[in-house]
């Protein structure tokens, strides 16, 4: 469903990933380890098109995504990636439903369509008494609830989960680890996480380790 293949990037004289392949079904749920500087969230980074590789093929569901670029690359990343970073990134002045209707709406979807899959994902997720509160009245939980329906709004390939769980309470972080395998179960959604949990690393279905911009 994603391939990378012989992926490489540099900054500089600094030579951050070093020919990295890897492939991740649908469905699956794959953990990336390893110590910072590794080259984790670049690789991340890469694969869900927020930055070039220097060297290197991406495909998601039979798209050569190097090939995309400016405007069609954005609508590509818009419908069929999904992203939850470790800092939420919600939009202060907007509610928890408009933050998750956000990429429906830019995506041109119906406004009332949208708001009425928003708050259902927002049921399903345990936060459907929030949906006008704004992020500044939401617990970090409840703040990492709603950017995981804003990453699941467009119906996306694949969901692409950046240290999601390294700004909450071991017992958010719990709930939240859950709530992957259950969004996998139900939708068969795919996820591609960069953690230091090893709690959350060794639930799923593949631990990839990285060290000095590898997979070893």
């Amino acid at each position: 469903m994603l391939t990378g293949a012989n992926i490489h990037k540099y900054y500089g004289d600094l030579w951050v990933l070093k020919g990295v392949d890897l492939r991740i079904a649908k469905g699956e749920i794959v953990s990336i380890v390893g110590p910072s500087g590794s080259g984790k969230s670049t690789l991340l980074h890469i694969l869900g098109t927020l930055a070039e590789p220097d060297q290197g093929d991406i495909i998601l569901e039979e798209r050569k995504l190097v090939d995309l670029k400016g405007r069609q690359l954005a609508a590509f990343r818009n419908r069929h990636i999904g992203f939850v970073f470790q800092f939420h990134h919600l939009l202060p002045e907007f509610t928890a439903l408009e933050n998750t209707c956000i990429p429906g709406w830019i995506a041109g979807r119906k406004k009332k369509e949208v708001e009425q899959e928003a708050t259902r994902l927002l049921q399903s997720l345990g936060v459907g008494d929030r949906l006008e509160n704004k992020p500044s009245a939401l617990s970090g939980g409840e703040q990492q609830r709603v950017a995981v329906a804003r990453a699941l709004i467009n119906h996306p390939d694949i969901i692409f989960a950046d240290e999601p769980t390294g700004n909450l309470d071991s017992a958010n972080a719990r709930e939240l680890h859950q709530l992957f395998f259950t969004l996998r179960d139900q939708f068969r959604q795919t996820f591609l996480i960069v953690t230091h949990n090893e709690e959350l690393a060794q639930m799923s279905d593949r631990v990839l380790h990285m060290k000095d911009g590898k997979i070893v």
